[in-house]
């Protein structure tokens, strides 16, 4: 991500969160859909991660249309609740490479798909890109992550 949007920086990052959640939330369909046999554990959290991420993505864009609304003149109150949520989305996809190791460890369906394997790790660093740009944001702004 590139920084010389000036006062539009916020919605540029905001752009990227909702961009990368729909990735990861249609990661969840990938997954499930080529892993053969996946136990229905996982089946089950990566419908509840799917849901998880839509939710984000909506959040996103409801964000997005503030932003917009408020003519890129945030109140401090609002430019908070933006800094909180794209910290938040940081973490979430944090956690949701988390998730994707633990998947690729304990699932035996993934470790018998060779196919699987390569699409979770092509998955998981999108993911670690994503976390990326982020970081670069709010070490920009002069925030950082938590977690």
């Amino acid at each position: 991500m590139r920084f010389y949007y000036g006062q539009k920086n916020v919605l540029r990052i905001l752009d990227e969160v909702e961009f990368w959640k729909q990735q990861e939330q249609e990661h969840t369909v990938v997954i499930r859909q080529i892993t053969e046999g996946l136990e229905p554990k996982f089946v089950k959290l990566l419908e509840e991660w799917e849901l998880t991420l839509a939710q984000t993505e909506a959040a996103a864009v409801r964000y997005i249309e503030a932003v917009i609304r408020s003519n890129y003149h945030l109140s401090p109150e609002l430019e908070q609740q933006i800094i909180r949520f794209i910290d938040f989305s940081l973490n979430q996809s944090r956690k949701f490479v988390i998730f994707l190791n633990q998947m690729s460890l304990e699932s035996q369906a993934v470790r018998q798909s060779p196919v699987t394997q390569v699409v979770i790790n092509h998955i998981r660093r999108e993911s670690e890109y994503f976390i990326g740009i982020v970081q670069a944001f709010l070490n920009v702004t002069g925030t950082t992550g938590t977690g």
